[in-house]
């Protein structure tokens, strides 16, 4: 375990921001994990994954963990379900192309989402009508005060809409180390409801579709929408799309009857960001090389050498301007990190 100095994470963040931690380990075994958590010789640590949910500004006097445990197990299975233990270090969509490739369904609407999948449950993340916690069984964490492995139920880990226990009471105490899932093993439950799928089936004649189908479809759309990473730098939906109440909704669908929602509940509706954005003008504009991308107004694009800074300035100008035309507050979805 070699611990650098004034170390790039350019790599390590898919926004590409060139920013330098002062200290920078990579650990690869649990107990590697424990000891360095254990170590107070660095009084600020950040602990980082796959790098696709946060904004990092141009130098943090921290030292950051990279989490980088790696294996799959299957713990149980029957006739119908099969658990299956994943560690935090496996990238999540090469996760769920696993798990389709033996048939195991229940993430396959989540395909090609960027990040590891020790950080997926921080966020709960989500796309397309299915969210983590839907197949969520429990995960270990290691808690940062004594090191200790410890195991957190579903309901410990109060799932919400992008959020969790990690995101609020339980923020910078746990490390998660590995993510227990149950998968459909036969009569999976394939969920094609979203419009967008339905539209990329019909295109492809496939009226029966398998859960292959499903992450082909999803994959093909968000090639379509978002950019790759490696290409242009970005963390994928920078926004959260606003859930609003009945009465807030009421008064937005009647001055803006063409905008697109989805029903939450009988008192709540949710309102595509990328909409609200689009129609404030924002939509493929660039503002030196911090951007907003031509296909997803969700989007935020590091086109070069944009500085974390930048892109901030970009997402605090787009929310004004919703507010100010909507009068309905969006927040991001990514982690700032300074």
């Amino acid at each position: 375990m070699i611990i650098y100095d004034r170390f790039s994470l350019k790599n390590y963040n898919t926004f590409g921001i060139d920013a330098t931690a002062r200290y920078f380990v990579e650990v690869t075994t649990i107990e590697e994990l424990q000891d360095i958590l254990e170590n107070n010789s660095y009084p600020r640590k950040i602990l980082i994954g796959g790098g696709s949910n946060m904004l990092l500004t141009d130098y943090i006097d921290a030292l950051f963990i990279h989490v980088n445990l790696k294996g799959k197990q299957i713990v149980s299975q029957d006739d119908n379900n099969v658990i299956v233990k994943v560690m935090a270090g496996e990238n999540w969509h090469n996760m769920v192309m696993w798990a389709i490739d033996h048939d195991f369904g229940g993430l396959e609407n989540m395909s090609l989402i960027p990040g590891n999948t020790g950080t997926a449950p921080i966020q709960n993340i989500g796309a397309y009508g299915v969210e983590l916690k839907d197949c969520f069984v429990s995960c270990e964490a290691v808690r940062i005060e004594d090191q200790q492995l410890v195991t957190l139920s579903k309901e410990e880990c109060q799932f919400g809409y992008r959020d969790s226990f990690f995101k609020n009471e339980g923020k910078d105490k746990y490390v998660i180390t590995s993510v227990t899932f149950s998968f459909t093993k036969k009569n999976h439950n394939i969920n094609s409801s979203y419009g967008a799928i339905e539209n990329q089936l019909l295109k492809e004649s496939i009226s029966n579709p398998t859960i292959k189908d499903i992450s082909n479809a999803v994959i093909t759309i968000r090639q379509s929408k978002l950019p790759d990473p490696k290409e242009l730098g970005n963390s994928g939906s920078f926004f959260k799309n606003p859930i609003v109440t009945k009465e807030i909704f009421t008064r937005f669908s009647t001055t803006y009857p063409e905008a697109p929602f989805y029903k939450v509940s009988e008192d709540y509706y949710k309102i595509p960001a990328g909409w609200l954005i689009e129609q404030c003008g924002f939509k493929g504009k660039r503002f030196g090389d911090a951007g907003v991308h031509k296909n997803q107004a969700l989007v935020l694009v590091n086109y070069d050498s944009a500085t974390g800074k930048d892109i901030l300035d970009l997402a605090a100008k787009i929310i004004k301007e919703v507010k100010r035309k909507f009068e309905i507050e969006i927040s991001p979805e990514v982690n700032l990190i300074k």
